[in-house]
């Protein structure tokens, strides 16, 4: 098992390669009063991105729909766990006119778990991408998607809407999982990938590194992911968001990550983004 303990005592330096830019810049001014405006999450701030001031400088952002509060305590994620509010059901119409606003090309939209909704929160994940397709003809989709507690139908509900991307991060090794997504299951997670690749979408995922995991235990992750017809893979470094997050247990080098892209090509993955500062959304226009 892990030694990774929460609040562990152990400190580690964070290297040159991981320093975050300050957000500035008339562009970043106008995406973030487009999100105020329009009473609307992004993964951005409430995931603490550090591409945030990159991605919001050049006119894009990552939505978080059915609000800001998840029904799961992973212990990696800086998004609030507890009881969520009722979701808003203009959030759709919003979501799309905000993207409209922004004039992106490519919009990547996520969700916190709604696990005590019924539906798990399809219905207006489902309602959002037809809005955003109603109100922005031409603009592609990658939607960021929870595994809906295995209830299959759910995921067909969605995958039926068509966005060009489906994605859904196994988020670490097989090892970890019950450390870092102790509400969540790694064959579940597979299954998803499984099925959205089944019903004939473009499929994606995402692993952080620096939790603990062995190389050889990235390599079985890529081998599973592509065993159940993964597309696309990202690969970057954790960050603790807080003091009561899991700790860094190692900053994985550029060189490691520069290897670890060579390795996941050579297996077969069409796409491969590896590198520290990489996120989910990180050149998610480039993945359709």
């Amino acid at each position: 098992m892990s030694d990774l303990t929460l609040n562990s005592p152990r400190k580690r330096t964070k290297p040159d390669w991981l320093k975050i830019k300050i957000p500035l810049g008339e562009t970043y001014a106008e995406v973030k009063k487009i999100v105020q405006t329009h009473k609307l999450h992004t993964i951005c701030e409430d995931g603490k991105c550090p591409n945030m001031a990159e991605c919001w400088g050049a006119g894009t952002a990552t939505f978080m729909i059915l609000g800001n509060v998840c029904t799961r305590s992973c212990s990696f994620c800086a998004v609030a766990t507890g009881r969520p509010n009722e979701y808003d059901l203009d959030e759709p119409k919003r979501v799309a006119e905000a993207i409209r606003l922004m004039k992106v090309k490519h919009a990547v939209i996520t969700s916190v778990n709604r696990d005590e909704l019924k539906d798990k929160g399809a219905g207006v994940w489902a309602a959002t991408i037809r809005e955003v397709k109603l109100q922005n003809p031409g603009v592609t989709m990658e939607t960021l998607i929870p595994d809906f507690k295995a209830q299959w139908d759910l995921l067909e509900m969605v995958v039926n809407e068509k966005p060009e991307v489906i994605s859904h991060n196994m988020e670490t090794v097989e090892r970890l999982y019950r450390l870092v997504r102790p509400q969540a299951k790694y064959e579940r997670s597979l299954e998803q990938i499984r099925r959205t690749k089944a019903l004939g979408a473009r499929t994606k995922s995402g692993i952080m590194l620096g939790l603990g995991e062995t190389p050889d235990e990235v390599a079985k992750a890529m081998d599973d992911l592509l065993a159940n017809g993964c597309d696309v893979l990202t690969l970057g470094q954790y960050l603790q968001p807080t003091k009561m997050h899991l700790e860094v247990a190692e900053y994985i080098t550029p060189e490691q990550f520069a290897f670890y892209k060579i390795l996941g090509e050579e297996k077969g993955f069409k796409i491969v983004e590896s590198g520290p500062m990489v996120r989910s959304s990180y050149h998610a226009e480039k993945h359709i």
